[in-house]
């Protein structure tokens, strides 16, 4: 889920040589114990896969270890990384995973090697790693019903809204909506189509605008399916409300064509001033306060999701790093995970803008924050986020045939039909689908 930031990799200050040297002098821990051995690791193309390019000679320097490293898209990584473990040979001894979508199908298929052990294991992990720094929704999605540690998260995607302080100054607004219904009368107010001015983008194409759905469901404390992932919640009176509400500030403060919109759209309206308030991932932040793209870039504001009636959530989208079962060199694999999660690779990650770290100190370094492109609202924005964050999709195997069959719903509700009718329909068409995937 997170979008390209490389806006900000100019502003990474932290040279390669500094990263090598700390990581050398932590402590007495023997990174050279595998010296000479050979890993491979895939991972998505990203800007995290970004990150491991540009530094994984480091790796090699520190550990005396070959790392060969492969980065695709995720609509390739995918299918092949779970080619490659179905055969029980995979080309791989680490891979990067998408946990909000393959969750689920980590677990069932028993893809990933339990970390427990390498962790507890003093010789094989660093003292100063503190498996306590990261987030506890990421460590939740990262382990198993059963207590296994299937990956270690490497990043945290979090729903924001980004809003236009000039726009919102000129109506009066002193500061962003913090709740649901502030947020409607917001986007009311600010809408202007004289001046082509929506109150309010977000997405409304098939698929992409499950994700701002189930965000918003979040505020009525529900999510889209039950948490033995058996039955879905989607046309409860729960999800009709927030389907209304969804309804409701998207045809009426929403720009005209928004019923196609994914991030992009949605990300251009705003950035070209046409959009007083998006709602979407944190990720997305960095090209609106690029100048050479973004109209606004001295006007960009960035504020935790408002409160919903029942409850204050904001999705999260998690990934993490792990080893497969079948791998040939787990302790030198286990090695690179370790290194590429620990806190001076999780900074450079921030600092560069390559992500959003599940590591809660990264956002309290002052050296950090004193030196990105982003502002202290942005920092302030994210460590509340991550304390109000929940998943953003639902634990389960099909989730891209759930985006669909929902998300055909919802684009039909943005286009003015019965929000009721169209929830039910939705949710009868999917049933079946998650039945026979739970069904084995």
């Amino acid at each position: 889920m997170i979008r390209r930031r490389q806006v900000l990799a100019s502003t990474a200050i932290l040279a390669a040589p500094a990263i090598v040297a700390r990581a050398n002098a932590q402590s007495a821990f023997d990174w050279k114990q595998f010296k000479g051995q050979s890993i491979e690791v895939n991972y998505q193309l990203s800007p995290r896969g970004d990150l491991v390019r540009n530094h994984i000679k480091e790796f090699e320097e520190l550990t005396g270890i070959k790392a060969g490293f492969e980065q695709i898209p995720e609509q390739q990584q995918r299918p092949k990384v779970a080619m490659e473990m179905a055969t029980g040979h995979p080309g791989f001894d680490v891979v990067n995973v998408g946990m909000h979508v393959q969750k689920r199908l980590v677990e069932s298929a028993k893809w990933m090697e339990d970390l427990r052990p390498f962790i507890a294991d003093k010789s094989l992990t660093n003292p100063d790693f503190d498996m306590g720094d990261f987030s506890a929704p990421s460590m939740k999605v990262a382990t198993g019903s059963d207590g296994k540690i299937n990956v270690i998260p490497n990043n945290q995607d979090l729903f924001i809204v980004f809003y236009n302080k000039e726009l919102l100054a000129e109506k009066g607004f002193k500061a962003p909506p913090k709740t649901y219904d502030e947020m409607y009368t917001m986007a009311k107010a600010l809408t202007d189509p004289a001046k082509q001015i929506a109150g309010f983008v977000g997405r409304g194409l098939k698929n992409a605008n499950v994700v701002l759905f189930d965000n918003i469901l979040l505020g009525w404390d529900q999510e889209t399916v039950t948490p033995d992932g058996k039955t879905l919640l989607t046309d409860t009176p729960a999800a009709i409300e927030a389907a209304q509400w969804y309804q409701k500030i998207m045809r009426e403060c929403g720009p005209t064509g928004n019923i196609g919109f994914n991030w992009n759209e949605c990300q251009t309206t705003f950035m070209q001033g046409r959009a007083a308030m998006w709602w979407d991932g944190i990720g997305f932040s960095a090209p609106l306060l690029d100048k050479t793209k973004s109209r606004i870039a001295d006007k960009v504001g960035f504020a935790p999701v408002p409160a919903g009636p029942k409850a204050h959530n904001c999705a999260t989208f998690i990934e993490g790093i792990g080893i497969p079962a079948n791998a040939k060199n787990k302790k030198a694999a286990w090695l690179f995970v370790q290194w590429i999660t620990g806190k001076a690779m999780m900074n450079e990650q921030l600092r560069a803008g390559a992500g959003t770290p599940p590591r809660l100190s990264c956002y309290a370094r002052e050296d950090i924050v004193k030196t990105s492109a982003f502002p202290q609202e942005w920092f302030d924005t994210t460590g509340v986020s991550l304390k109000i964050a929940r998943s953003g999709l639902p634990v389960i195997v099909p989730v891209t045939e759930f985006r669909d069959a929902i998300g055909t719903g919802l684009t039909n509700i943005v286009g003015g039909a019965d929000v009721a009718t169209e929830l039910k329909k939705a949710t009868a068409a999917f049933q079946p689908v998650l039945d026979k995937s739970n069904a084995g």
